[in-house]
């Protein structure tokens, strides 16, 4: 393989896995474990760079990052450090070879010259409501991908995006755009994903087979307008070489352990308070909380990792955005039993780390 072609394959996060395997929120102290564990992800570059490195080796497909500036609350001390995602994007591409990493931007933060985090009041800016949301991000990714085209200079004069005289200079490696990927749970957000993305971040239900139809709506959305468009979900994954020791320790992490203040920060932000409800629907909405964090648990011995994540791909799903307590300290187990189990599945290729 030519290092043009190894550039494009990382470019276009083109292998033959069937179920690609990413690392989820590493940029952030803690990842996403809302815990007080002392061994929990630190979050600081040195860590982050040793992370990306093994991932690399191991041949996982993709790194993602969490785009904050500042923690959920004043108390908690959930992510409340954080790299930027774009520079950070920039160093670990430099220091690997094969793994594609994304960065995470904010359309309402970013003009979209500047782009080719959440706390929008903190910046003095206003956030939309939800229609009104996409439809300036379509002007921004519209501009975007302008900038990113041939096109020596222009003008951009849309309703919320007015651009004069734009020239913009190297343009995207090989001609190519990098994979844009959307998160969203609304019809709106979805539509939005299968009209200008290669990829929609998605978590649908807590069910199978709830995943696999809202997988399968927004393919239809994606054909209905002749394109193709891949289904990525989040998870949680906490391996160990049995189940009961797996069990055992995902409790001691996130209930024993878990960082509360900061998980009632999180909840308040969608106007989930011990106010709005009564106590006892409030602390089960707060530990149901603490289970997934919002995504897949993966949570048990090789095997059962591997079922699961056999029965995500069942789904229809591309693959999956995980997070682990401690990213590094954890990844080398979970490789070296899980994607074998998951090779003899035929949802992965062997990774040969000389292919370059």
């Amino acid at each position: 393989m030519s290092v043009e072609s190894a550039r494009r394959g990382r470019v276009a996060m083109h292998n033959n896995n069937k179920l690609k395997l990413g690392l989820f929120g590493s940029n952030c102290s803690s990842g996403r474990f809302v815990t007080a564990v002392p061994e929990r992800w630190s979050g600081t570059w040195d860590d982050n760079l040793r992370l990306a490195r093994m991932a690399d080796g191991y041949g996982l497909d993709f790194l993602l990052p969490v785009a904050r500036w500042r923690a959920y609350g004043d108390q908690g001390d959930y992510q409340a450090s954080t790299l930027e995602t774009l520079t950070w994007a920039a160093g670990l591409l430099a220091a690997t070879e094969h793994i594609t990493v994304f960065g995470t931007v904010h359309a309402p933060l970013f003009n979209p010259i500047l782009a080719a985090k959440h706390e929008f009041r903190m910046f003095g800016v206003s956030q939309r409501e939800h229609q009104g949301r996409y439809e300036y991000a379509q002007e921004w990714i519209d501009a975007v991908k302008k900038i990113w085209s041939p096109t020596e200079i222009f003008d951009f004069d849309g309703t919320f995006v007015k651009l004069a005289g734009v020239r913009s200079h190297p343009k995207p490696f090989e001609h190519t755009f990098p994979v844009i990927m959307n998160a969203g749970q609304s019809d709106v957000g979805r539509n939005f994903a299968a009209r200008n993305c290669d990829a929609f971040f998605n978590v649908a239900g807590t069910t199978i087979e709830e995943q696999a139809e809202a997988v399968q709506v927004a393919k239809r959305d994606a054909q209905a307008i002749g394109k193709a468009l891949d289904v990525y979900t989040i998870g949680v994954a906490c391996c160990r070489r049995t189940q009961k020791e797996a069990e055992e320790y995902y409790h001691y992490a996130m209930v024993e352990n878990a960082d509360w203040v900061s998980v009632e920060e999180i909840l308040a932000t969608r106007n989930i308070t011990r106010a709005s409800m009564t106590p006892e629907q409030f602390e089960a909405v707060r530990h149901e909380y603490t289970k997934g964090l919002g995504g897949w648990q993966l949570v048990g011995s090789p095997d059962r990792v591997a079922a699961e994540l056999g029965r995500l791909a069942s789904a229809g799903l591309s693959g999956i955005g995980m997070s682990i307590v401690n990213y590094a300290e954890e990844l080398p187990f979970f490789c070296e039993e899980v994607l074998p189990r998951l090779e003899k599945m035929g949802l992965r290729e062997k990774f040969r780390s000389e292919q370059s």
